[in-house]
C-alpha cells in the first residue's frame, strides 16, 4: 500500500524524466508537475531528483508510485521509523493503484492466511491522527469489492481511509 520494499521499478540512477514519464497518472497532472521527485533505491535510499514548489512529493518506492502532501510525508516517515504519528492531518494520491498490503499489519512484507491482503485499485489516502475522528464512520474492514471507502490499519497509530476512486 504506501512504501514497499519491492526492487520494481527502483533505480539508483533515474533522471527527473524518467521518473516523471514512470509516475504518469498517480496524481493531477497539475500536482506532479510541480512537486518534488524522490528516486527511491533497491535499499530504501531516498535521493531528490528535483525540487518542487507546490508542498507534493511524488516517489516510485517499489511497486506502489505515489503523491502525498506535506503532511502525509511526516505520517509516511514516522511509519517507516516505527514512530508516533505527528499530528496531522495529510493527503496522498495513489492514482495508479497498489500491488498490496495487509489491511491490520503495517509491517506485513508478504500475503499470509490471516493478514487480510489487500490489492488496491487508483485510490487516495486521508492519513495522520487528526483524520483518526472520522476513522469510526467508516468500515474497519475492506468492504466486498474495495469500491467503498475503509479503513485501513485500524486499531494501529497508522489508522488512515482508504477513498477508492474509478
Amino acid at each position: 500500500m504506501l512504501i514497499a520494499s519491492s526492487g520494481i521499478a527502483q533505480t539508483d540512477d533515474a533522471s527527473p524524466e524518467d521518473l516523471m514519464q514512470r509516475l504518469n497518472g498517480v496524481a493531477p497532472a497539475a500536482v506532479l508537475e510541480n512537486a518534488t521527485l524522490l528516486n527511491v533505491s533497491a535499499e530504501g535510499e531516498m535521493t531528490t531528483l528535483r525540487e518542487g514548489s507546490n508542498g507534493w512529493t511524488c516517489m516510485y518506492p517499489g511497486t506502489d508510485p505515489m503523491c502525498a502532501d506535506e503532511a502525509a510525508m511526516s505520517f509516511l516517515q514516522a511509519w517507516m521509523n516505527k514512530e508516533d504519528p505527528p499530528q496531522t492531518l495529510g493527503f496522498v494520491y495513489m492514482l495508479l493503484g497498489d500491488e498490496g498490503a495487509s489491511n491490520i499489519d503495517p509491517y506485513a512484507e508478504g500475503e499470509t492466511g490471516d493478514n487480510e491482503w489487500i490489492a488496491a485499485g487508483p485510490h487516495v489516502m486521508i492519513v495522520g491522527s487528526e483524520a483518526k475522528p472520522m476513522l469510526d464512520a467508516y468500515p474497519q474492514k475492506v468492504p466486498s469489492g474495495a469500491n467503498e471507502p475503509w479503513v485501513m490499519w485500524p486499531g494501529t497509530p497508522y489508522a488512515h481511509l482508504m477513498i477508492p476512486m474509478e
